[in-house]
């Protein structure tokens, strides 16, 4: 007998990679619908395709409008110009100007000031003031004085970058000026401007207050393999020497198109489609919005070439800020170190052009430790985003209504803060958070104790890596030598002004947007065309399948402009290793282990005598003070059991120092740097001597109760900060009566601005 066997089925191949879905099909149902399909999506189709060609005549009539004034901005703020920095003895062409709260937004001169610097890499100004929700919108409505540092579009003549460093300190004394009664300035550098403000800072770090940097790419040397490419753009076009020869092609002028064209080619997806897309799909909703930005990402300025040329030459490919190899005029060393005020970092590991390698990188290059950073009595405090690219950390709303936020309405807390280095973490706010509670918002900072090798695990150059960019930056001091010897004169014999501003007007990015102005003669019909097909609009339905195809089509683009940029990427990394990796060109340039040895700046030793005497200072302030000095030292103390500190306690804290301590926000300063030294120095003894600073009973029941609900206004006590609460108890012999709760501080008012207006913190 024959038997059927029958064989089990075989399974369907696993798809490899990513499956593309099938297009829908748009001849799919009866003839009737197939055609109607195809007609609504060829309308549609059409009348987006006009309305899309009359919006890039409206950006490229703005672009010609706004580049034709010398000092334009997108500000989304009224302001007045209080200093015009062309009339210094080195002339520059910045401006100083005072933000005009909105109708309903009152500011008090008391308050500390807020200023605001604007990066000056490709753009015109106004960035940080673009949207309500914003670093200046989050300043004016906690009842701050704003003002804002932007500039022109041409630069002065013989403008070099240390004019504008050494220019910029006349704006903050006259700020300074203005607010006698008000704490220094909080400063706000966006982007290049970060450094650039650091480095006034240390011209005159008694100007300023907290030091806000947000994306600022000051150890640009670091990274890691795999990511942020742009690194390596110096060492593959040979050195600085193109920037030197495309200043003299412009006649001493570097076009800004330049630098916003690499931006552009980091992402050609969005670049190149995504962008110009998106507003096609939904121009009937976005064109304002594009038009909006647009605005800004059009104002092309220019740049002298000297001036561009120190930036390459010193920071993108010498990388000597954090080195302490940059001089002043008058002979200052830039030395981070020497900024007084707390630096505040903003990054982001979803920013591709200043990566958080970059922006904290210098942290590890200045300091050996904590203890490095804390003998010094300086005060680092980083916050990390995951979601927002570099343009979204000056302009998304969402970091305006979240971190700028924050920033603001914390700059006090951050400004008391203990030497050390924090990382501030922004949470959402508890639903079960008590209305009447220190937080009305809803966002929760809290302040945590980090080490160097927190730094370090962001992404760190090899020392491998590290002799390779030592080899750019051999070679390219070369290059530009030979370049100035050999090519110089004669790129500058045949450049002149004509043919450089020929060339800026054929620059390709900029036709991108004047070639579709009304100085087109192709386009002067479209306002009336665009006008008849508004009146005539017929969107198409979502559902039709042209419309999914037209969706699928554009996304399939955008893989394949991804995968591109991916292949181009890892072949630049590839390219830059494999060539200044290489020990042949390395050794041929020069390049050893002991010439990238990357030497901690030396403590002279009258900075050792210094510390010592500081030390000894301190501990001479074990066993002497009064309550309020047994207040701030207990509740370090309790604080420091899990080295984080909630913004709630902080602000408890803020109103024991108004209404208990009664002293002023920079006394109150010296006083938790003092105790907090002394909790250092003599961490036991320093507890066990509480009870002599307090000798009456009634004085420590009162010390302790105060202790409890200033660590009782966050989240509930954790095991260990109950531990040193009972510890303090034992000491103080002073039981503990009930459970710490939540503050029952009275407070001068229930809105969030006004009750941090003051905030300090230990």
């Amino acid at each position: 007998m024959n038997k059927t066997v029958e064989l089990p089925a075989k399974p369907a191949p696993k798809p490899v990679g990513r499956r593309v879905p099938a297009f829908p099909n748009p001849f799919a149902g009866s003839t009737a619908n197939v055609m109607t399909t195809w007609s609504d999506y060829i309308v549609d189709a059409c009348q987006r395709s006009v309305l899309f060609l009359d919006l890039l005549r409206r950006r490229g009539n703005e672009e010609i409008e706004i580049t034709s004034r010398p000092m334009a901005t997108v500000l989304s703020f009224d302001h007045e110009v209080l200093m015009d920095s062309r009339s210094l003895p080195r002339p520059i062409n910045y401006a100083l100007s005072r933000i005009l709260a909105p109708p309903g937004v009152a500011t008090d001169p008391r308050k500390r000031p807020v200023v605001v610097v604007d990066p000056r890499a490709g753009q015109g100004p106004g960035v940080g003031g673009f949207k309500a929700e914003s670093e200046i919108g989050d300043a004016l409505n906690a009842g701050h004085p704003v003002y804002f540092i932007g500039f022109g579009a041409m630069p002065a003549p013989g403008q070099q970058f240390l004019d504008v460093v050494e220019g910029q300190v006349r704006f903050f004394e006259r700020v300074v000026e203005l607010h006698p009664d008000a704490p220094p300035p909080f400063a706000i550098g966006n982007c290049q401007a970060g450094y650039q403000t650091l480095m006034v800072a240390i011209l005159r770090p008694d100007l300023f207050g907290p030091c806000l940097v947000a994306g600022s790419p000051m150890s640009y040397w670091q990274g890691v393999h795999g990511k942020n490419p742009m690194r390596y753009s110096g060492g593959l076009l040979g050195g600085s020497w193109l920037t030197a020869m495309t200043s003299d092609l412009g006649n001493g002028k570097i076009d800004g198109t330049g630098l916003i064209l690499n931006f552009d080619m980091l992402n050609p997806s969005n670049w190149l489609w995504g962008k110009q897309y998106e507003v096609y799909t939904h121009v009937d909703t976005d064109a304002e919005r594009y038009l909006r930005f647009e605005e800004w990402w059009g104002d092309f300025i220019q740049l002298n070439g000297d001036e561009l040329q120190f930036l390459v030459d010193n920071l993108f490919i010498g990388d000597k800020l954090t080195r302490n190899q940059l001089h002043s005029r008058d002979g200052t060393v830039f030395d981070l170190r020497s900024v007084t005020s707390p630096i505040i970092v903003f990054t982001s590991t979803e920013d591709n052009i200043s990566p958080p390698p970059q922006t904290l990188g210098w942290i590890i290059d200045l300091y050996r430790d904590v203890d490095d950073i804390r003998a010094t009595g300086r005060t680092i405090v980083y916050c990390v985003s995951q979601k927002v690219g570099h343009l979204a950390i000056f302009v998304s709303a969402k970091v305006g209504a979240k971190q700028d936020e924050e920033f603001v309405q914390l700059m006090d807390v951050i400004d008391c803060l203990p030497p050390g280095l924090y990382e501030m973490v922004i949470l959402p706010r508890p639903p079960d958070a008590p209305a009447a509670g220190f937080v009305t918002g809803n966002w929760i900072a809290r302040f945590e104790a980090r080490s160097l090798d927190d730094i370090r695990a962001l992404g760190r150059n090899s020392p491998d890596d590290d002799r390779a960019f030592a080899a750019v930056a051999r070679l390219s001091e070369l290059n530009l030598s030979v370049y100035r010897s050999f090519l110089q004169p004669l790129v500058r014999a045949l450049a002149n002004q004509p043919m450089a501003d020929l060339t800026t007007a054929l620059n390709p990015l900029r036709l991108s947007y004047t070639i579709f102005a009304d100085s087109n003669r192709w386009m002067k019909g479209m306002p009336k065309l665009a006008a008849a097909v508004s009146a005539a609009r017929r969107p198409v339905a979502p559902d039709n399948p042209l419309l999914k195809l037209q969706t699928q089509v554009s996304a399939q683009i955008t893989t394949a402009l991804d995968k591109y940029r991916a292949a181009r990427d890892k072949l630049e990394e590839q390219m830059f290793f494999g060539f200044y990796g290489s020990p042949f060109v390395q050794a041929f340039l020069g390049i050893t282990d002991s010439s990238v040895v990357r030497s901690l700046p030396v403590t002279s030793p009258e900075m050792l005598a210094a510390r010592r005497a500081q030390a000894n200072a301190y501990a001479a302030m074990l066993e002497t003070g009064g309550f309020d000095e047994a207040l701030t030292r207990a509740v370090l103390y309790v604080i420091a059991a899990d080295g984080a500190l909630d913004e709630r306690c902080a602000l408890a804290l803020n109103v024991a120092r108004q209404q208990l301590m009664h002293l002023s926000l920079a006394a109150f300063k010296v006083l938790v740097r003092g105790q907090f030294f002394v909790l250092q120095l003599e961490p036991e003894r320093a507890v066990e001597v509480l009870a002599s600073l307090v000798p009456k009973v009634s004085a420590r029941k009162n010390l302790l109760q105060q202790v409890r609900e200033i660590i009782g206004a966050g989240d509930p006590p954790t095991a260990a900060e109950r531990g040193r609460l009972t510890r303090l108890s034992h000491v103080l012999a002073v039981p503990i009566e009930k459970p710490a709760t939540h503050a029952t501080f009275p407070r001068s008012s229930g809105t969030r601005a006004t009750t941090k207006t003051h905030a300090v913190v230990p």
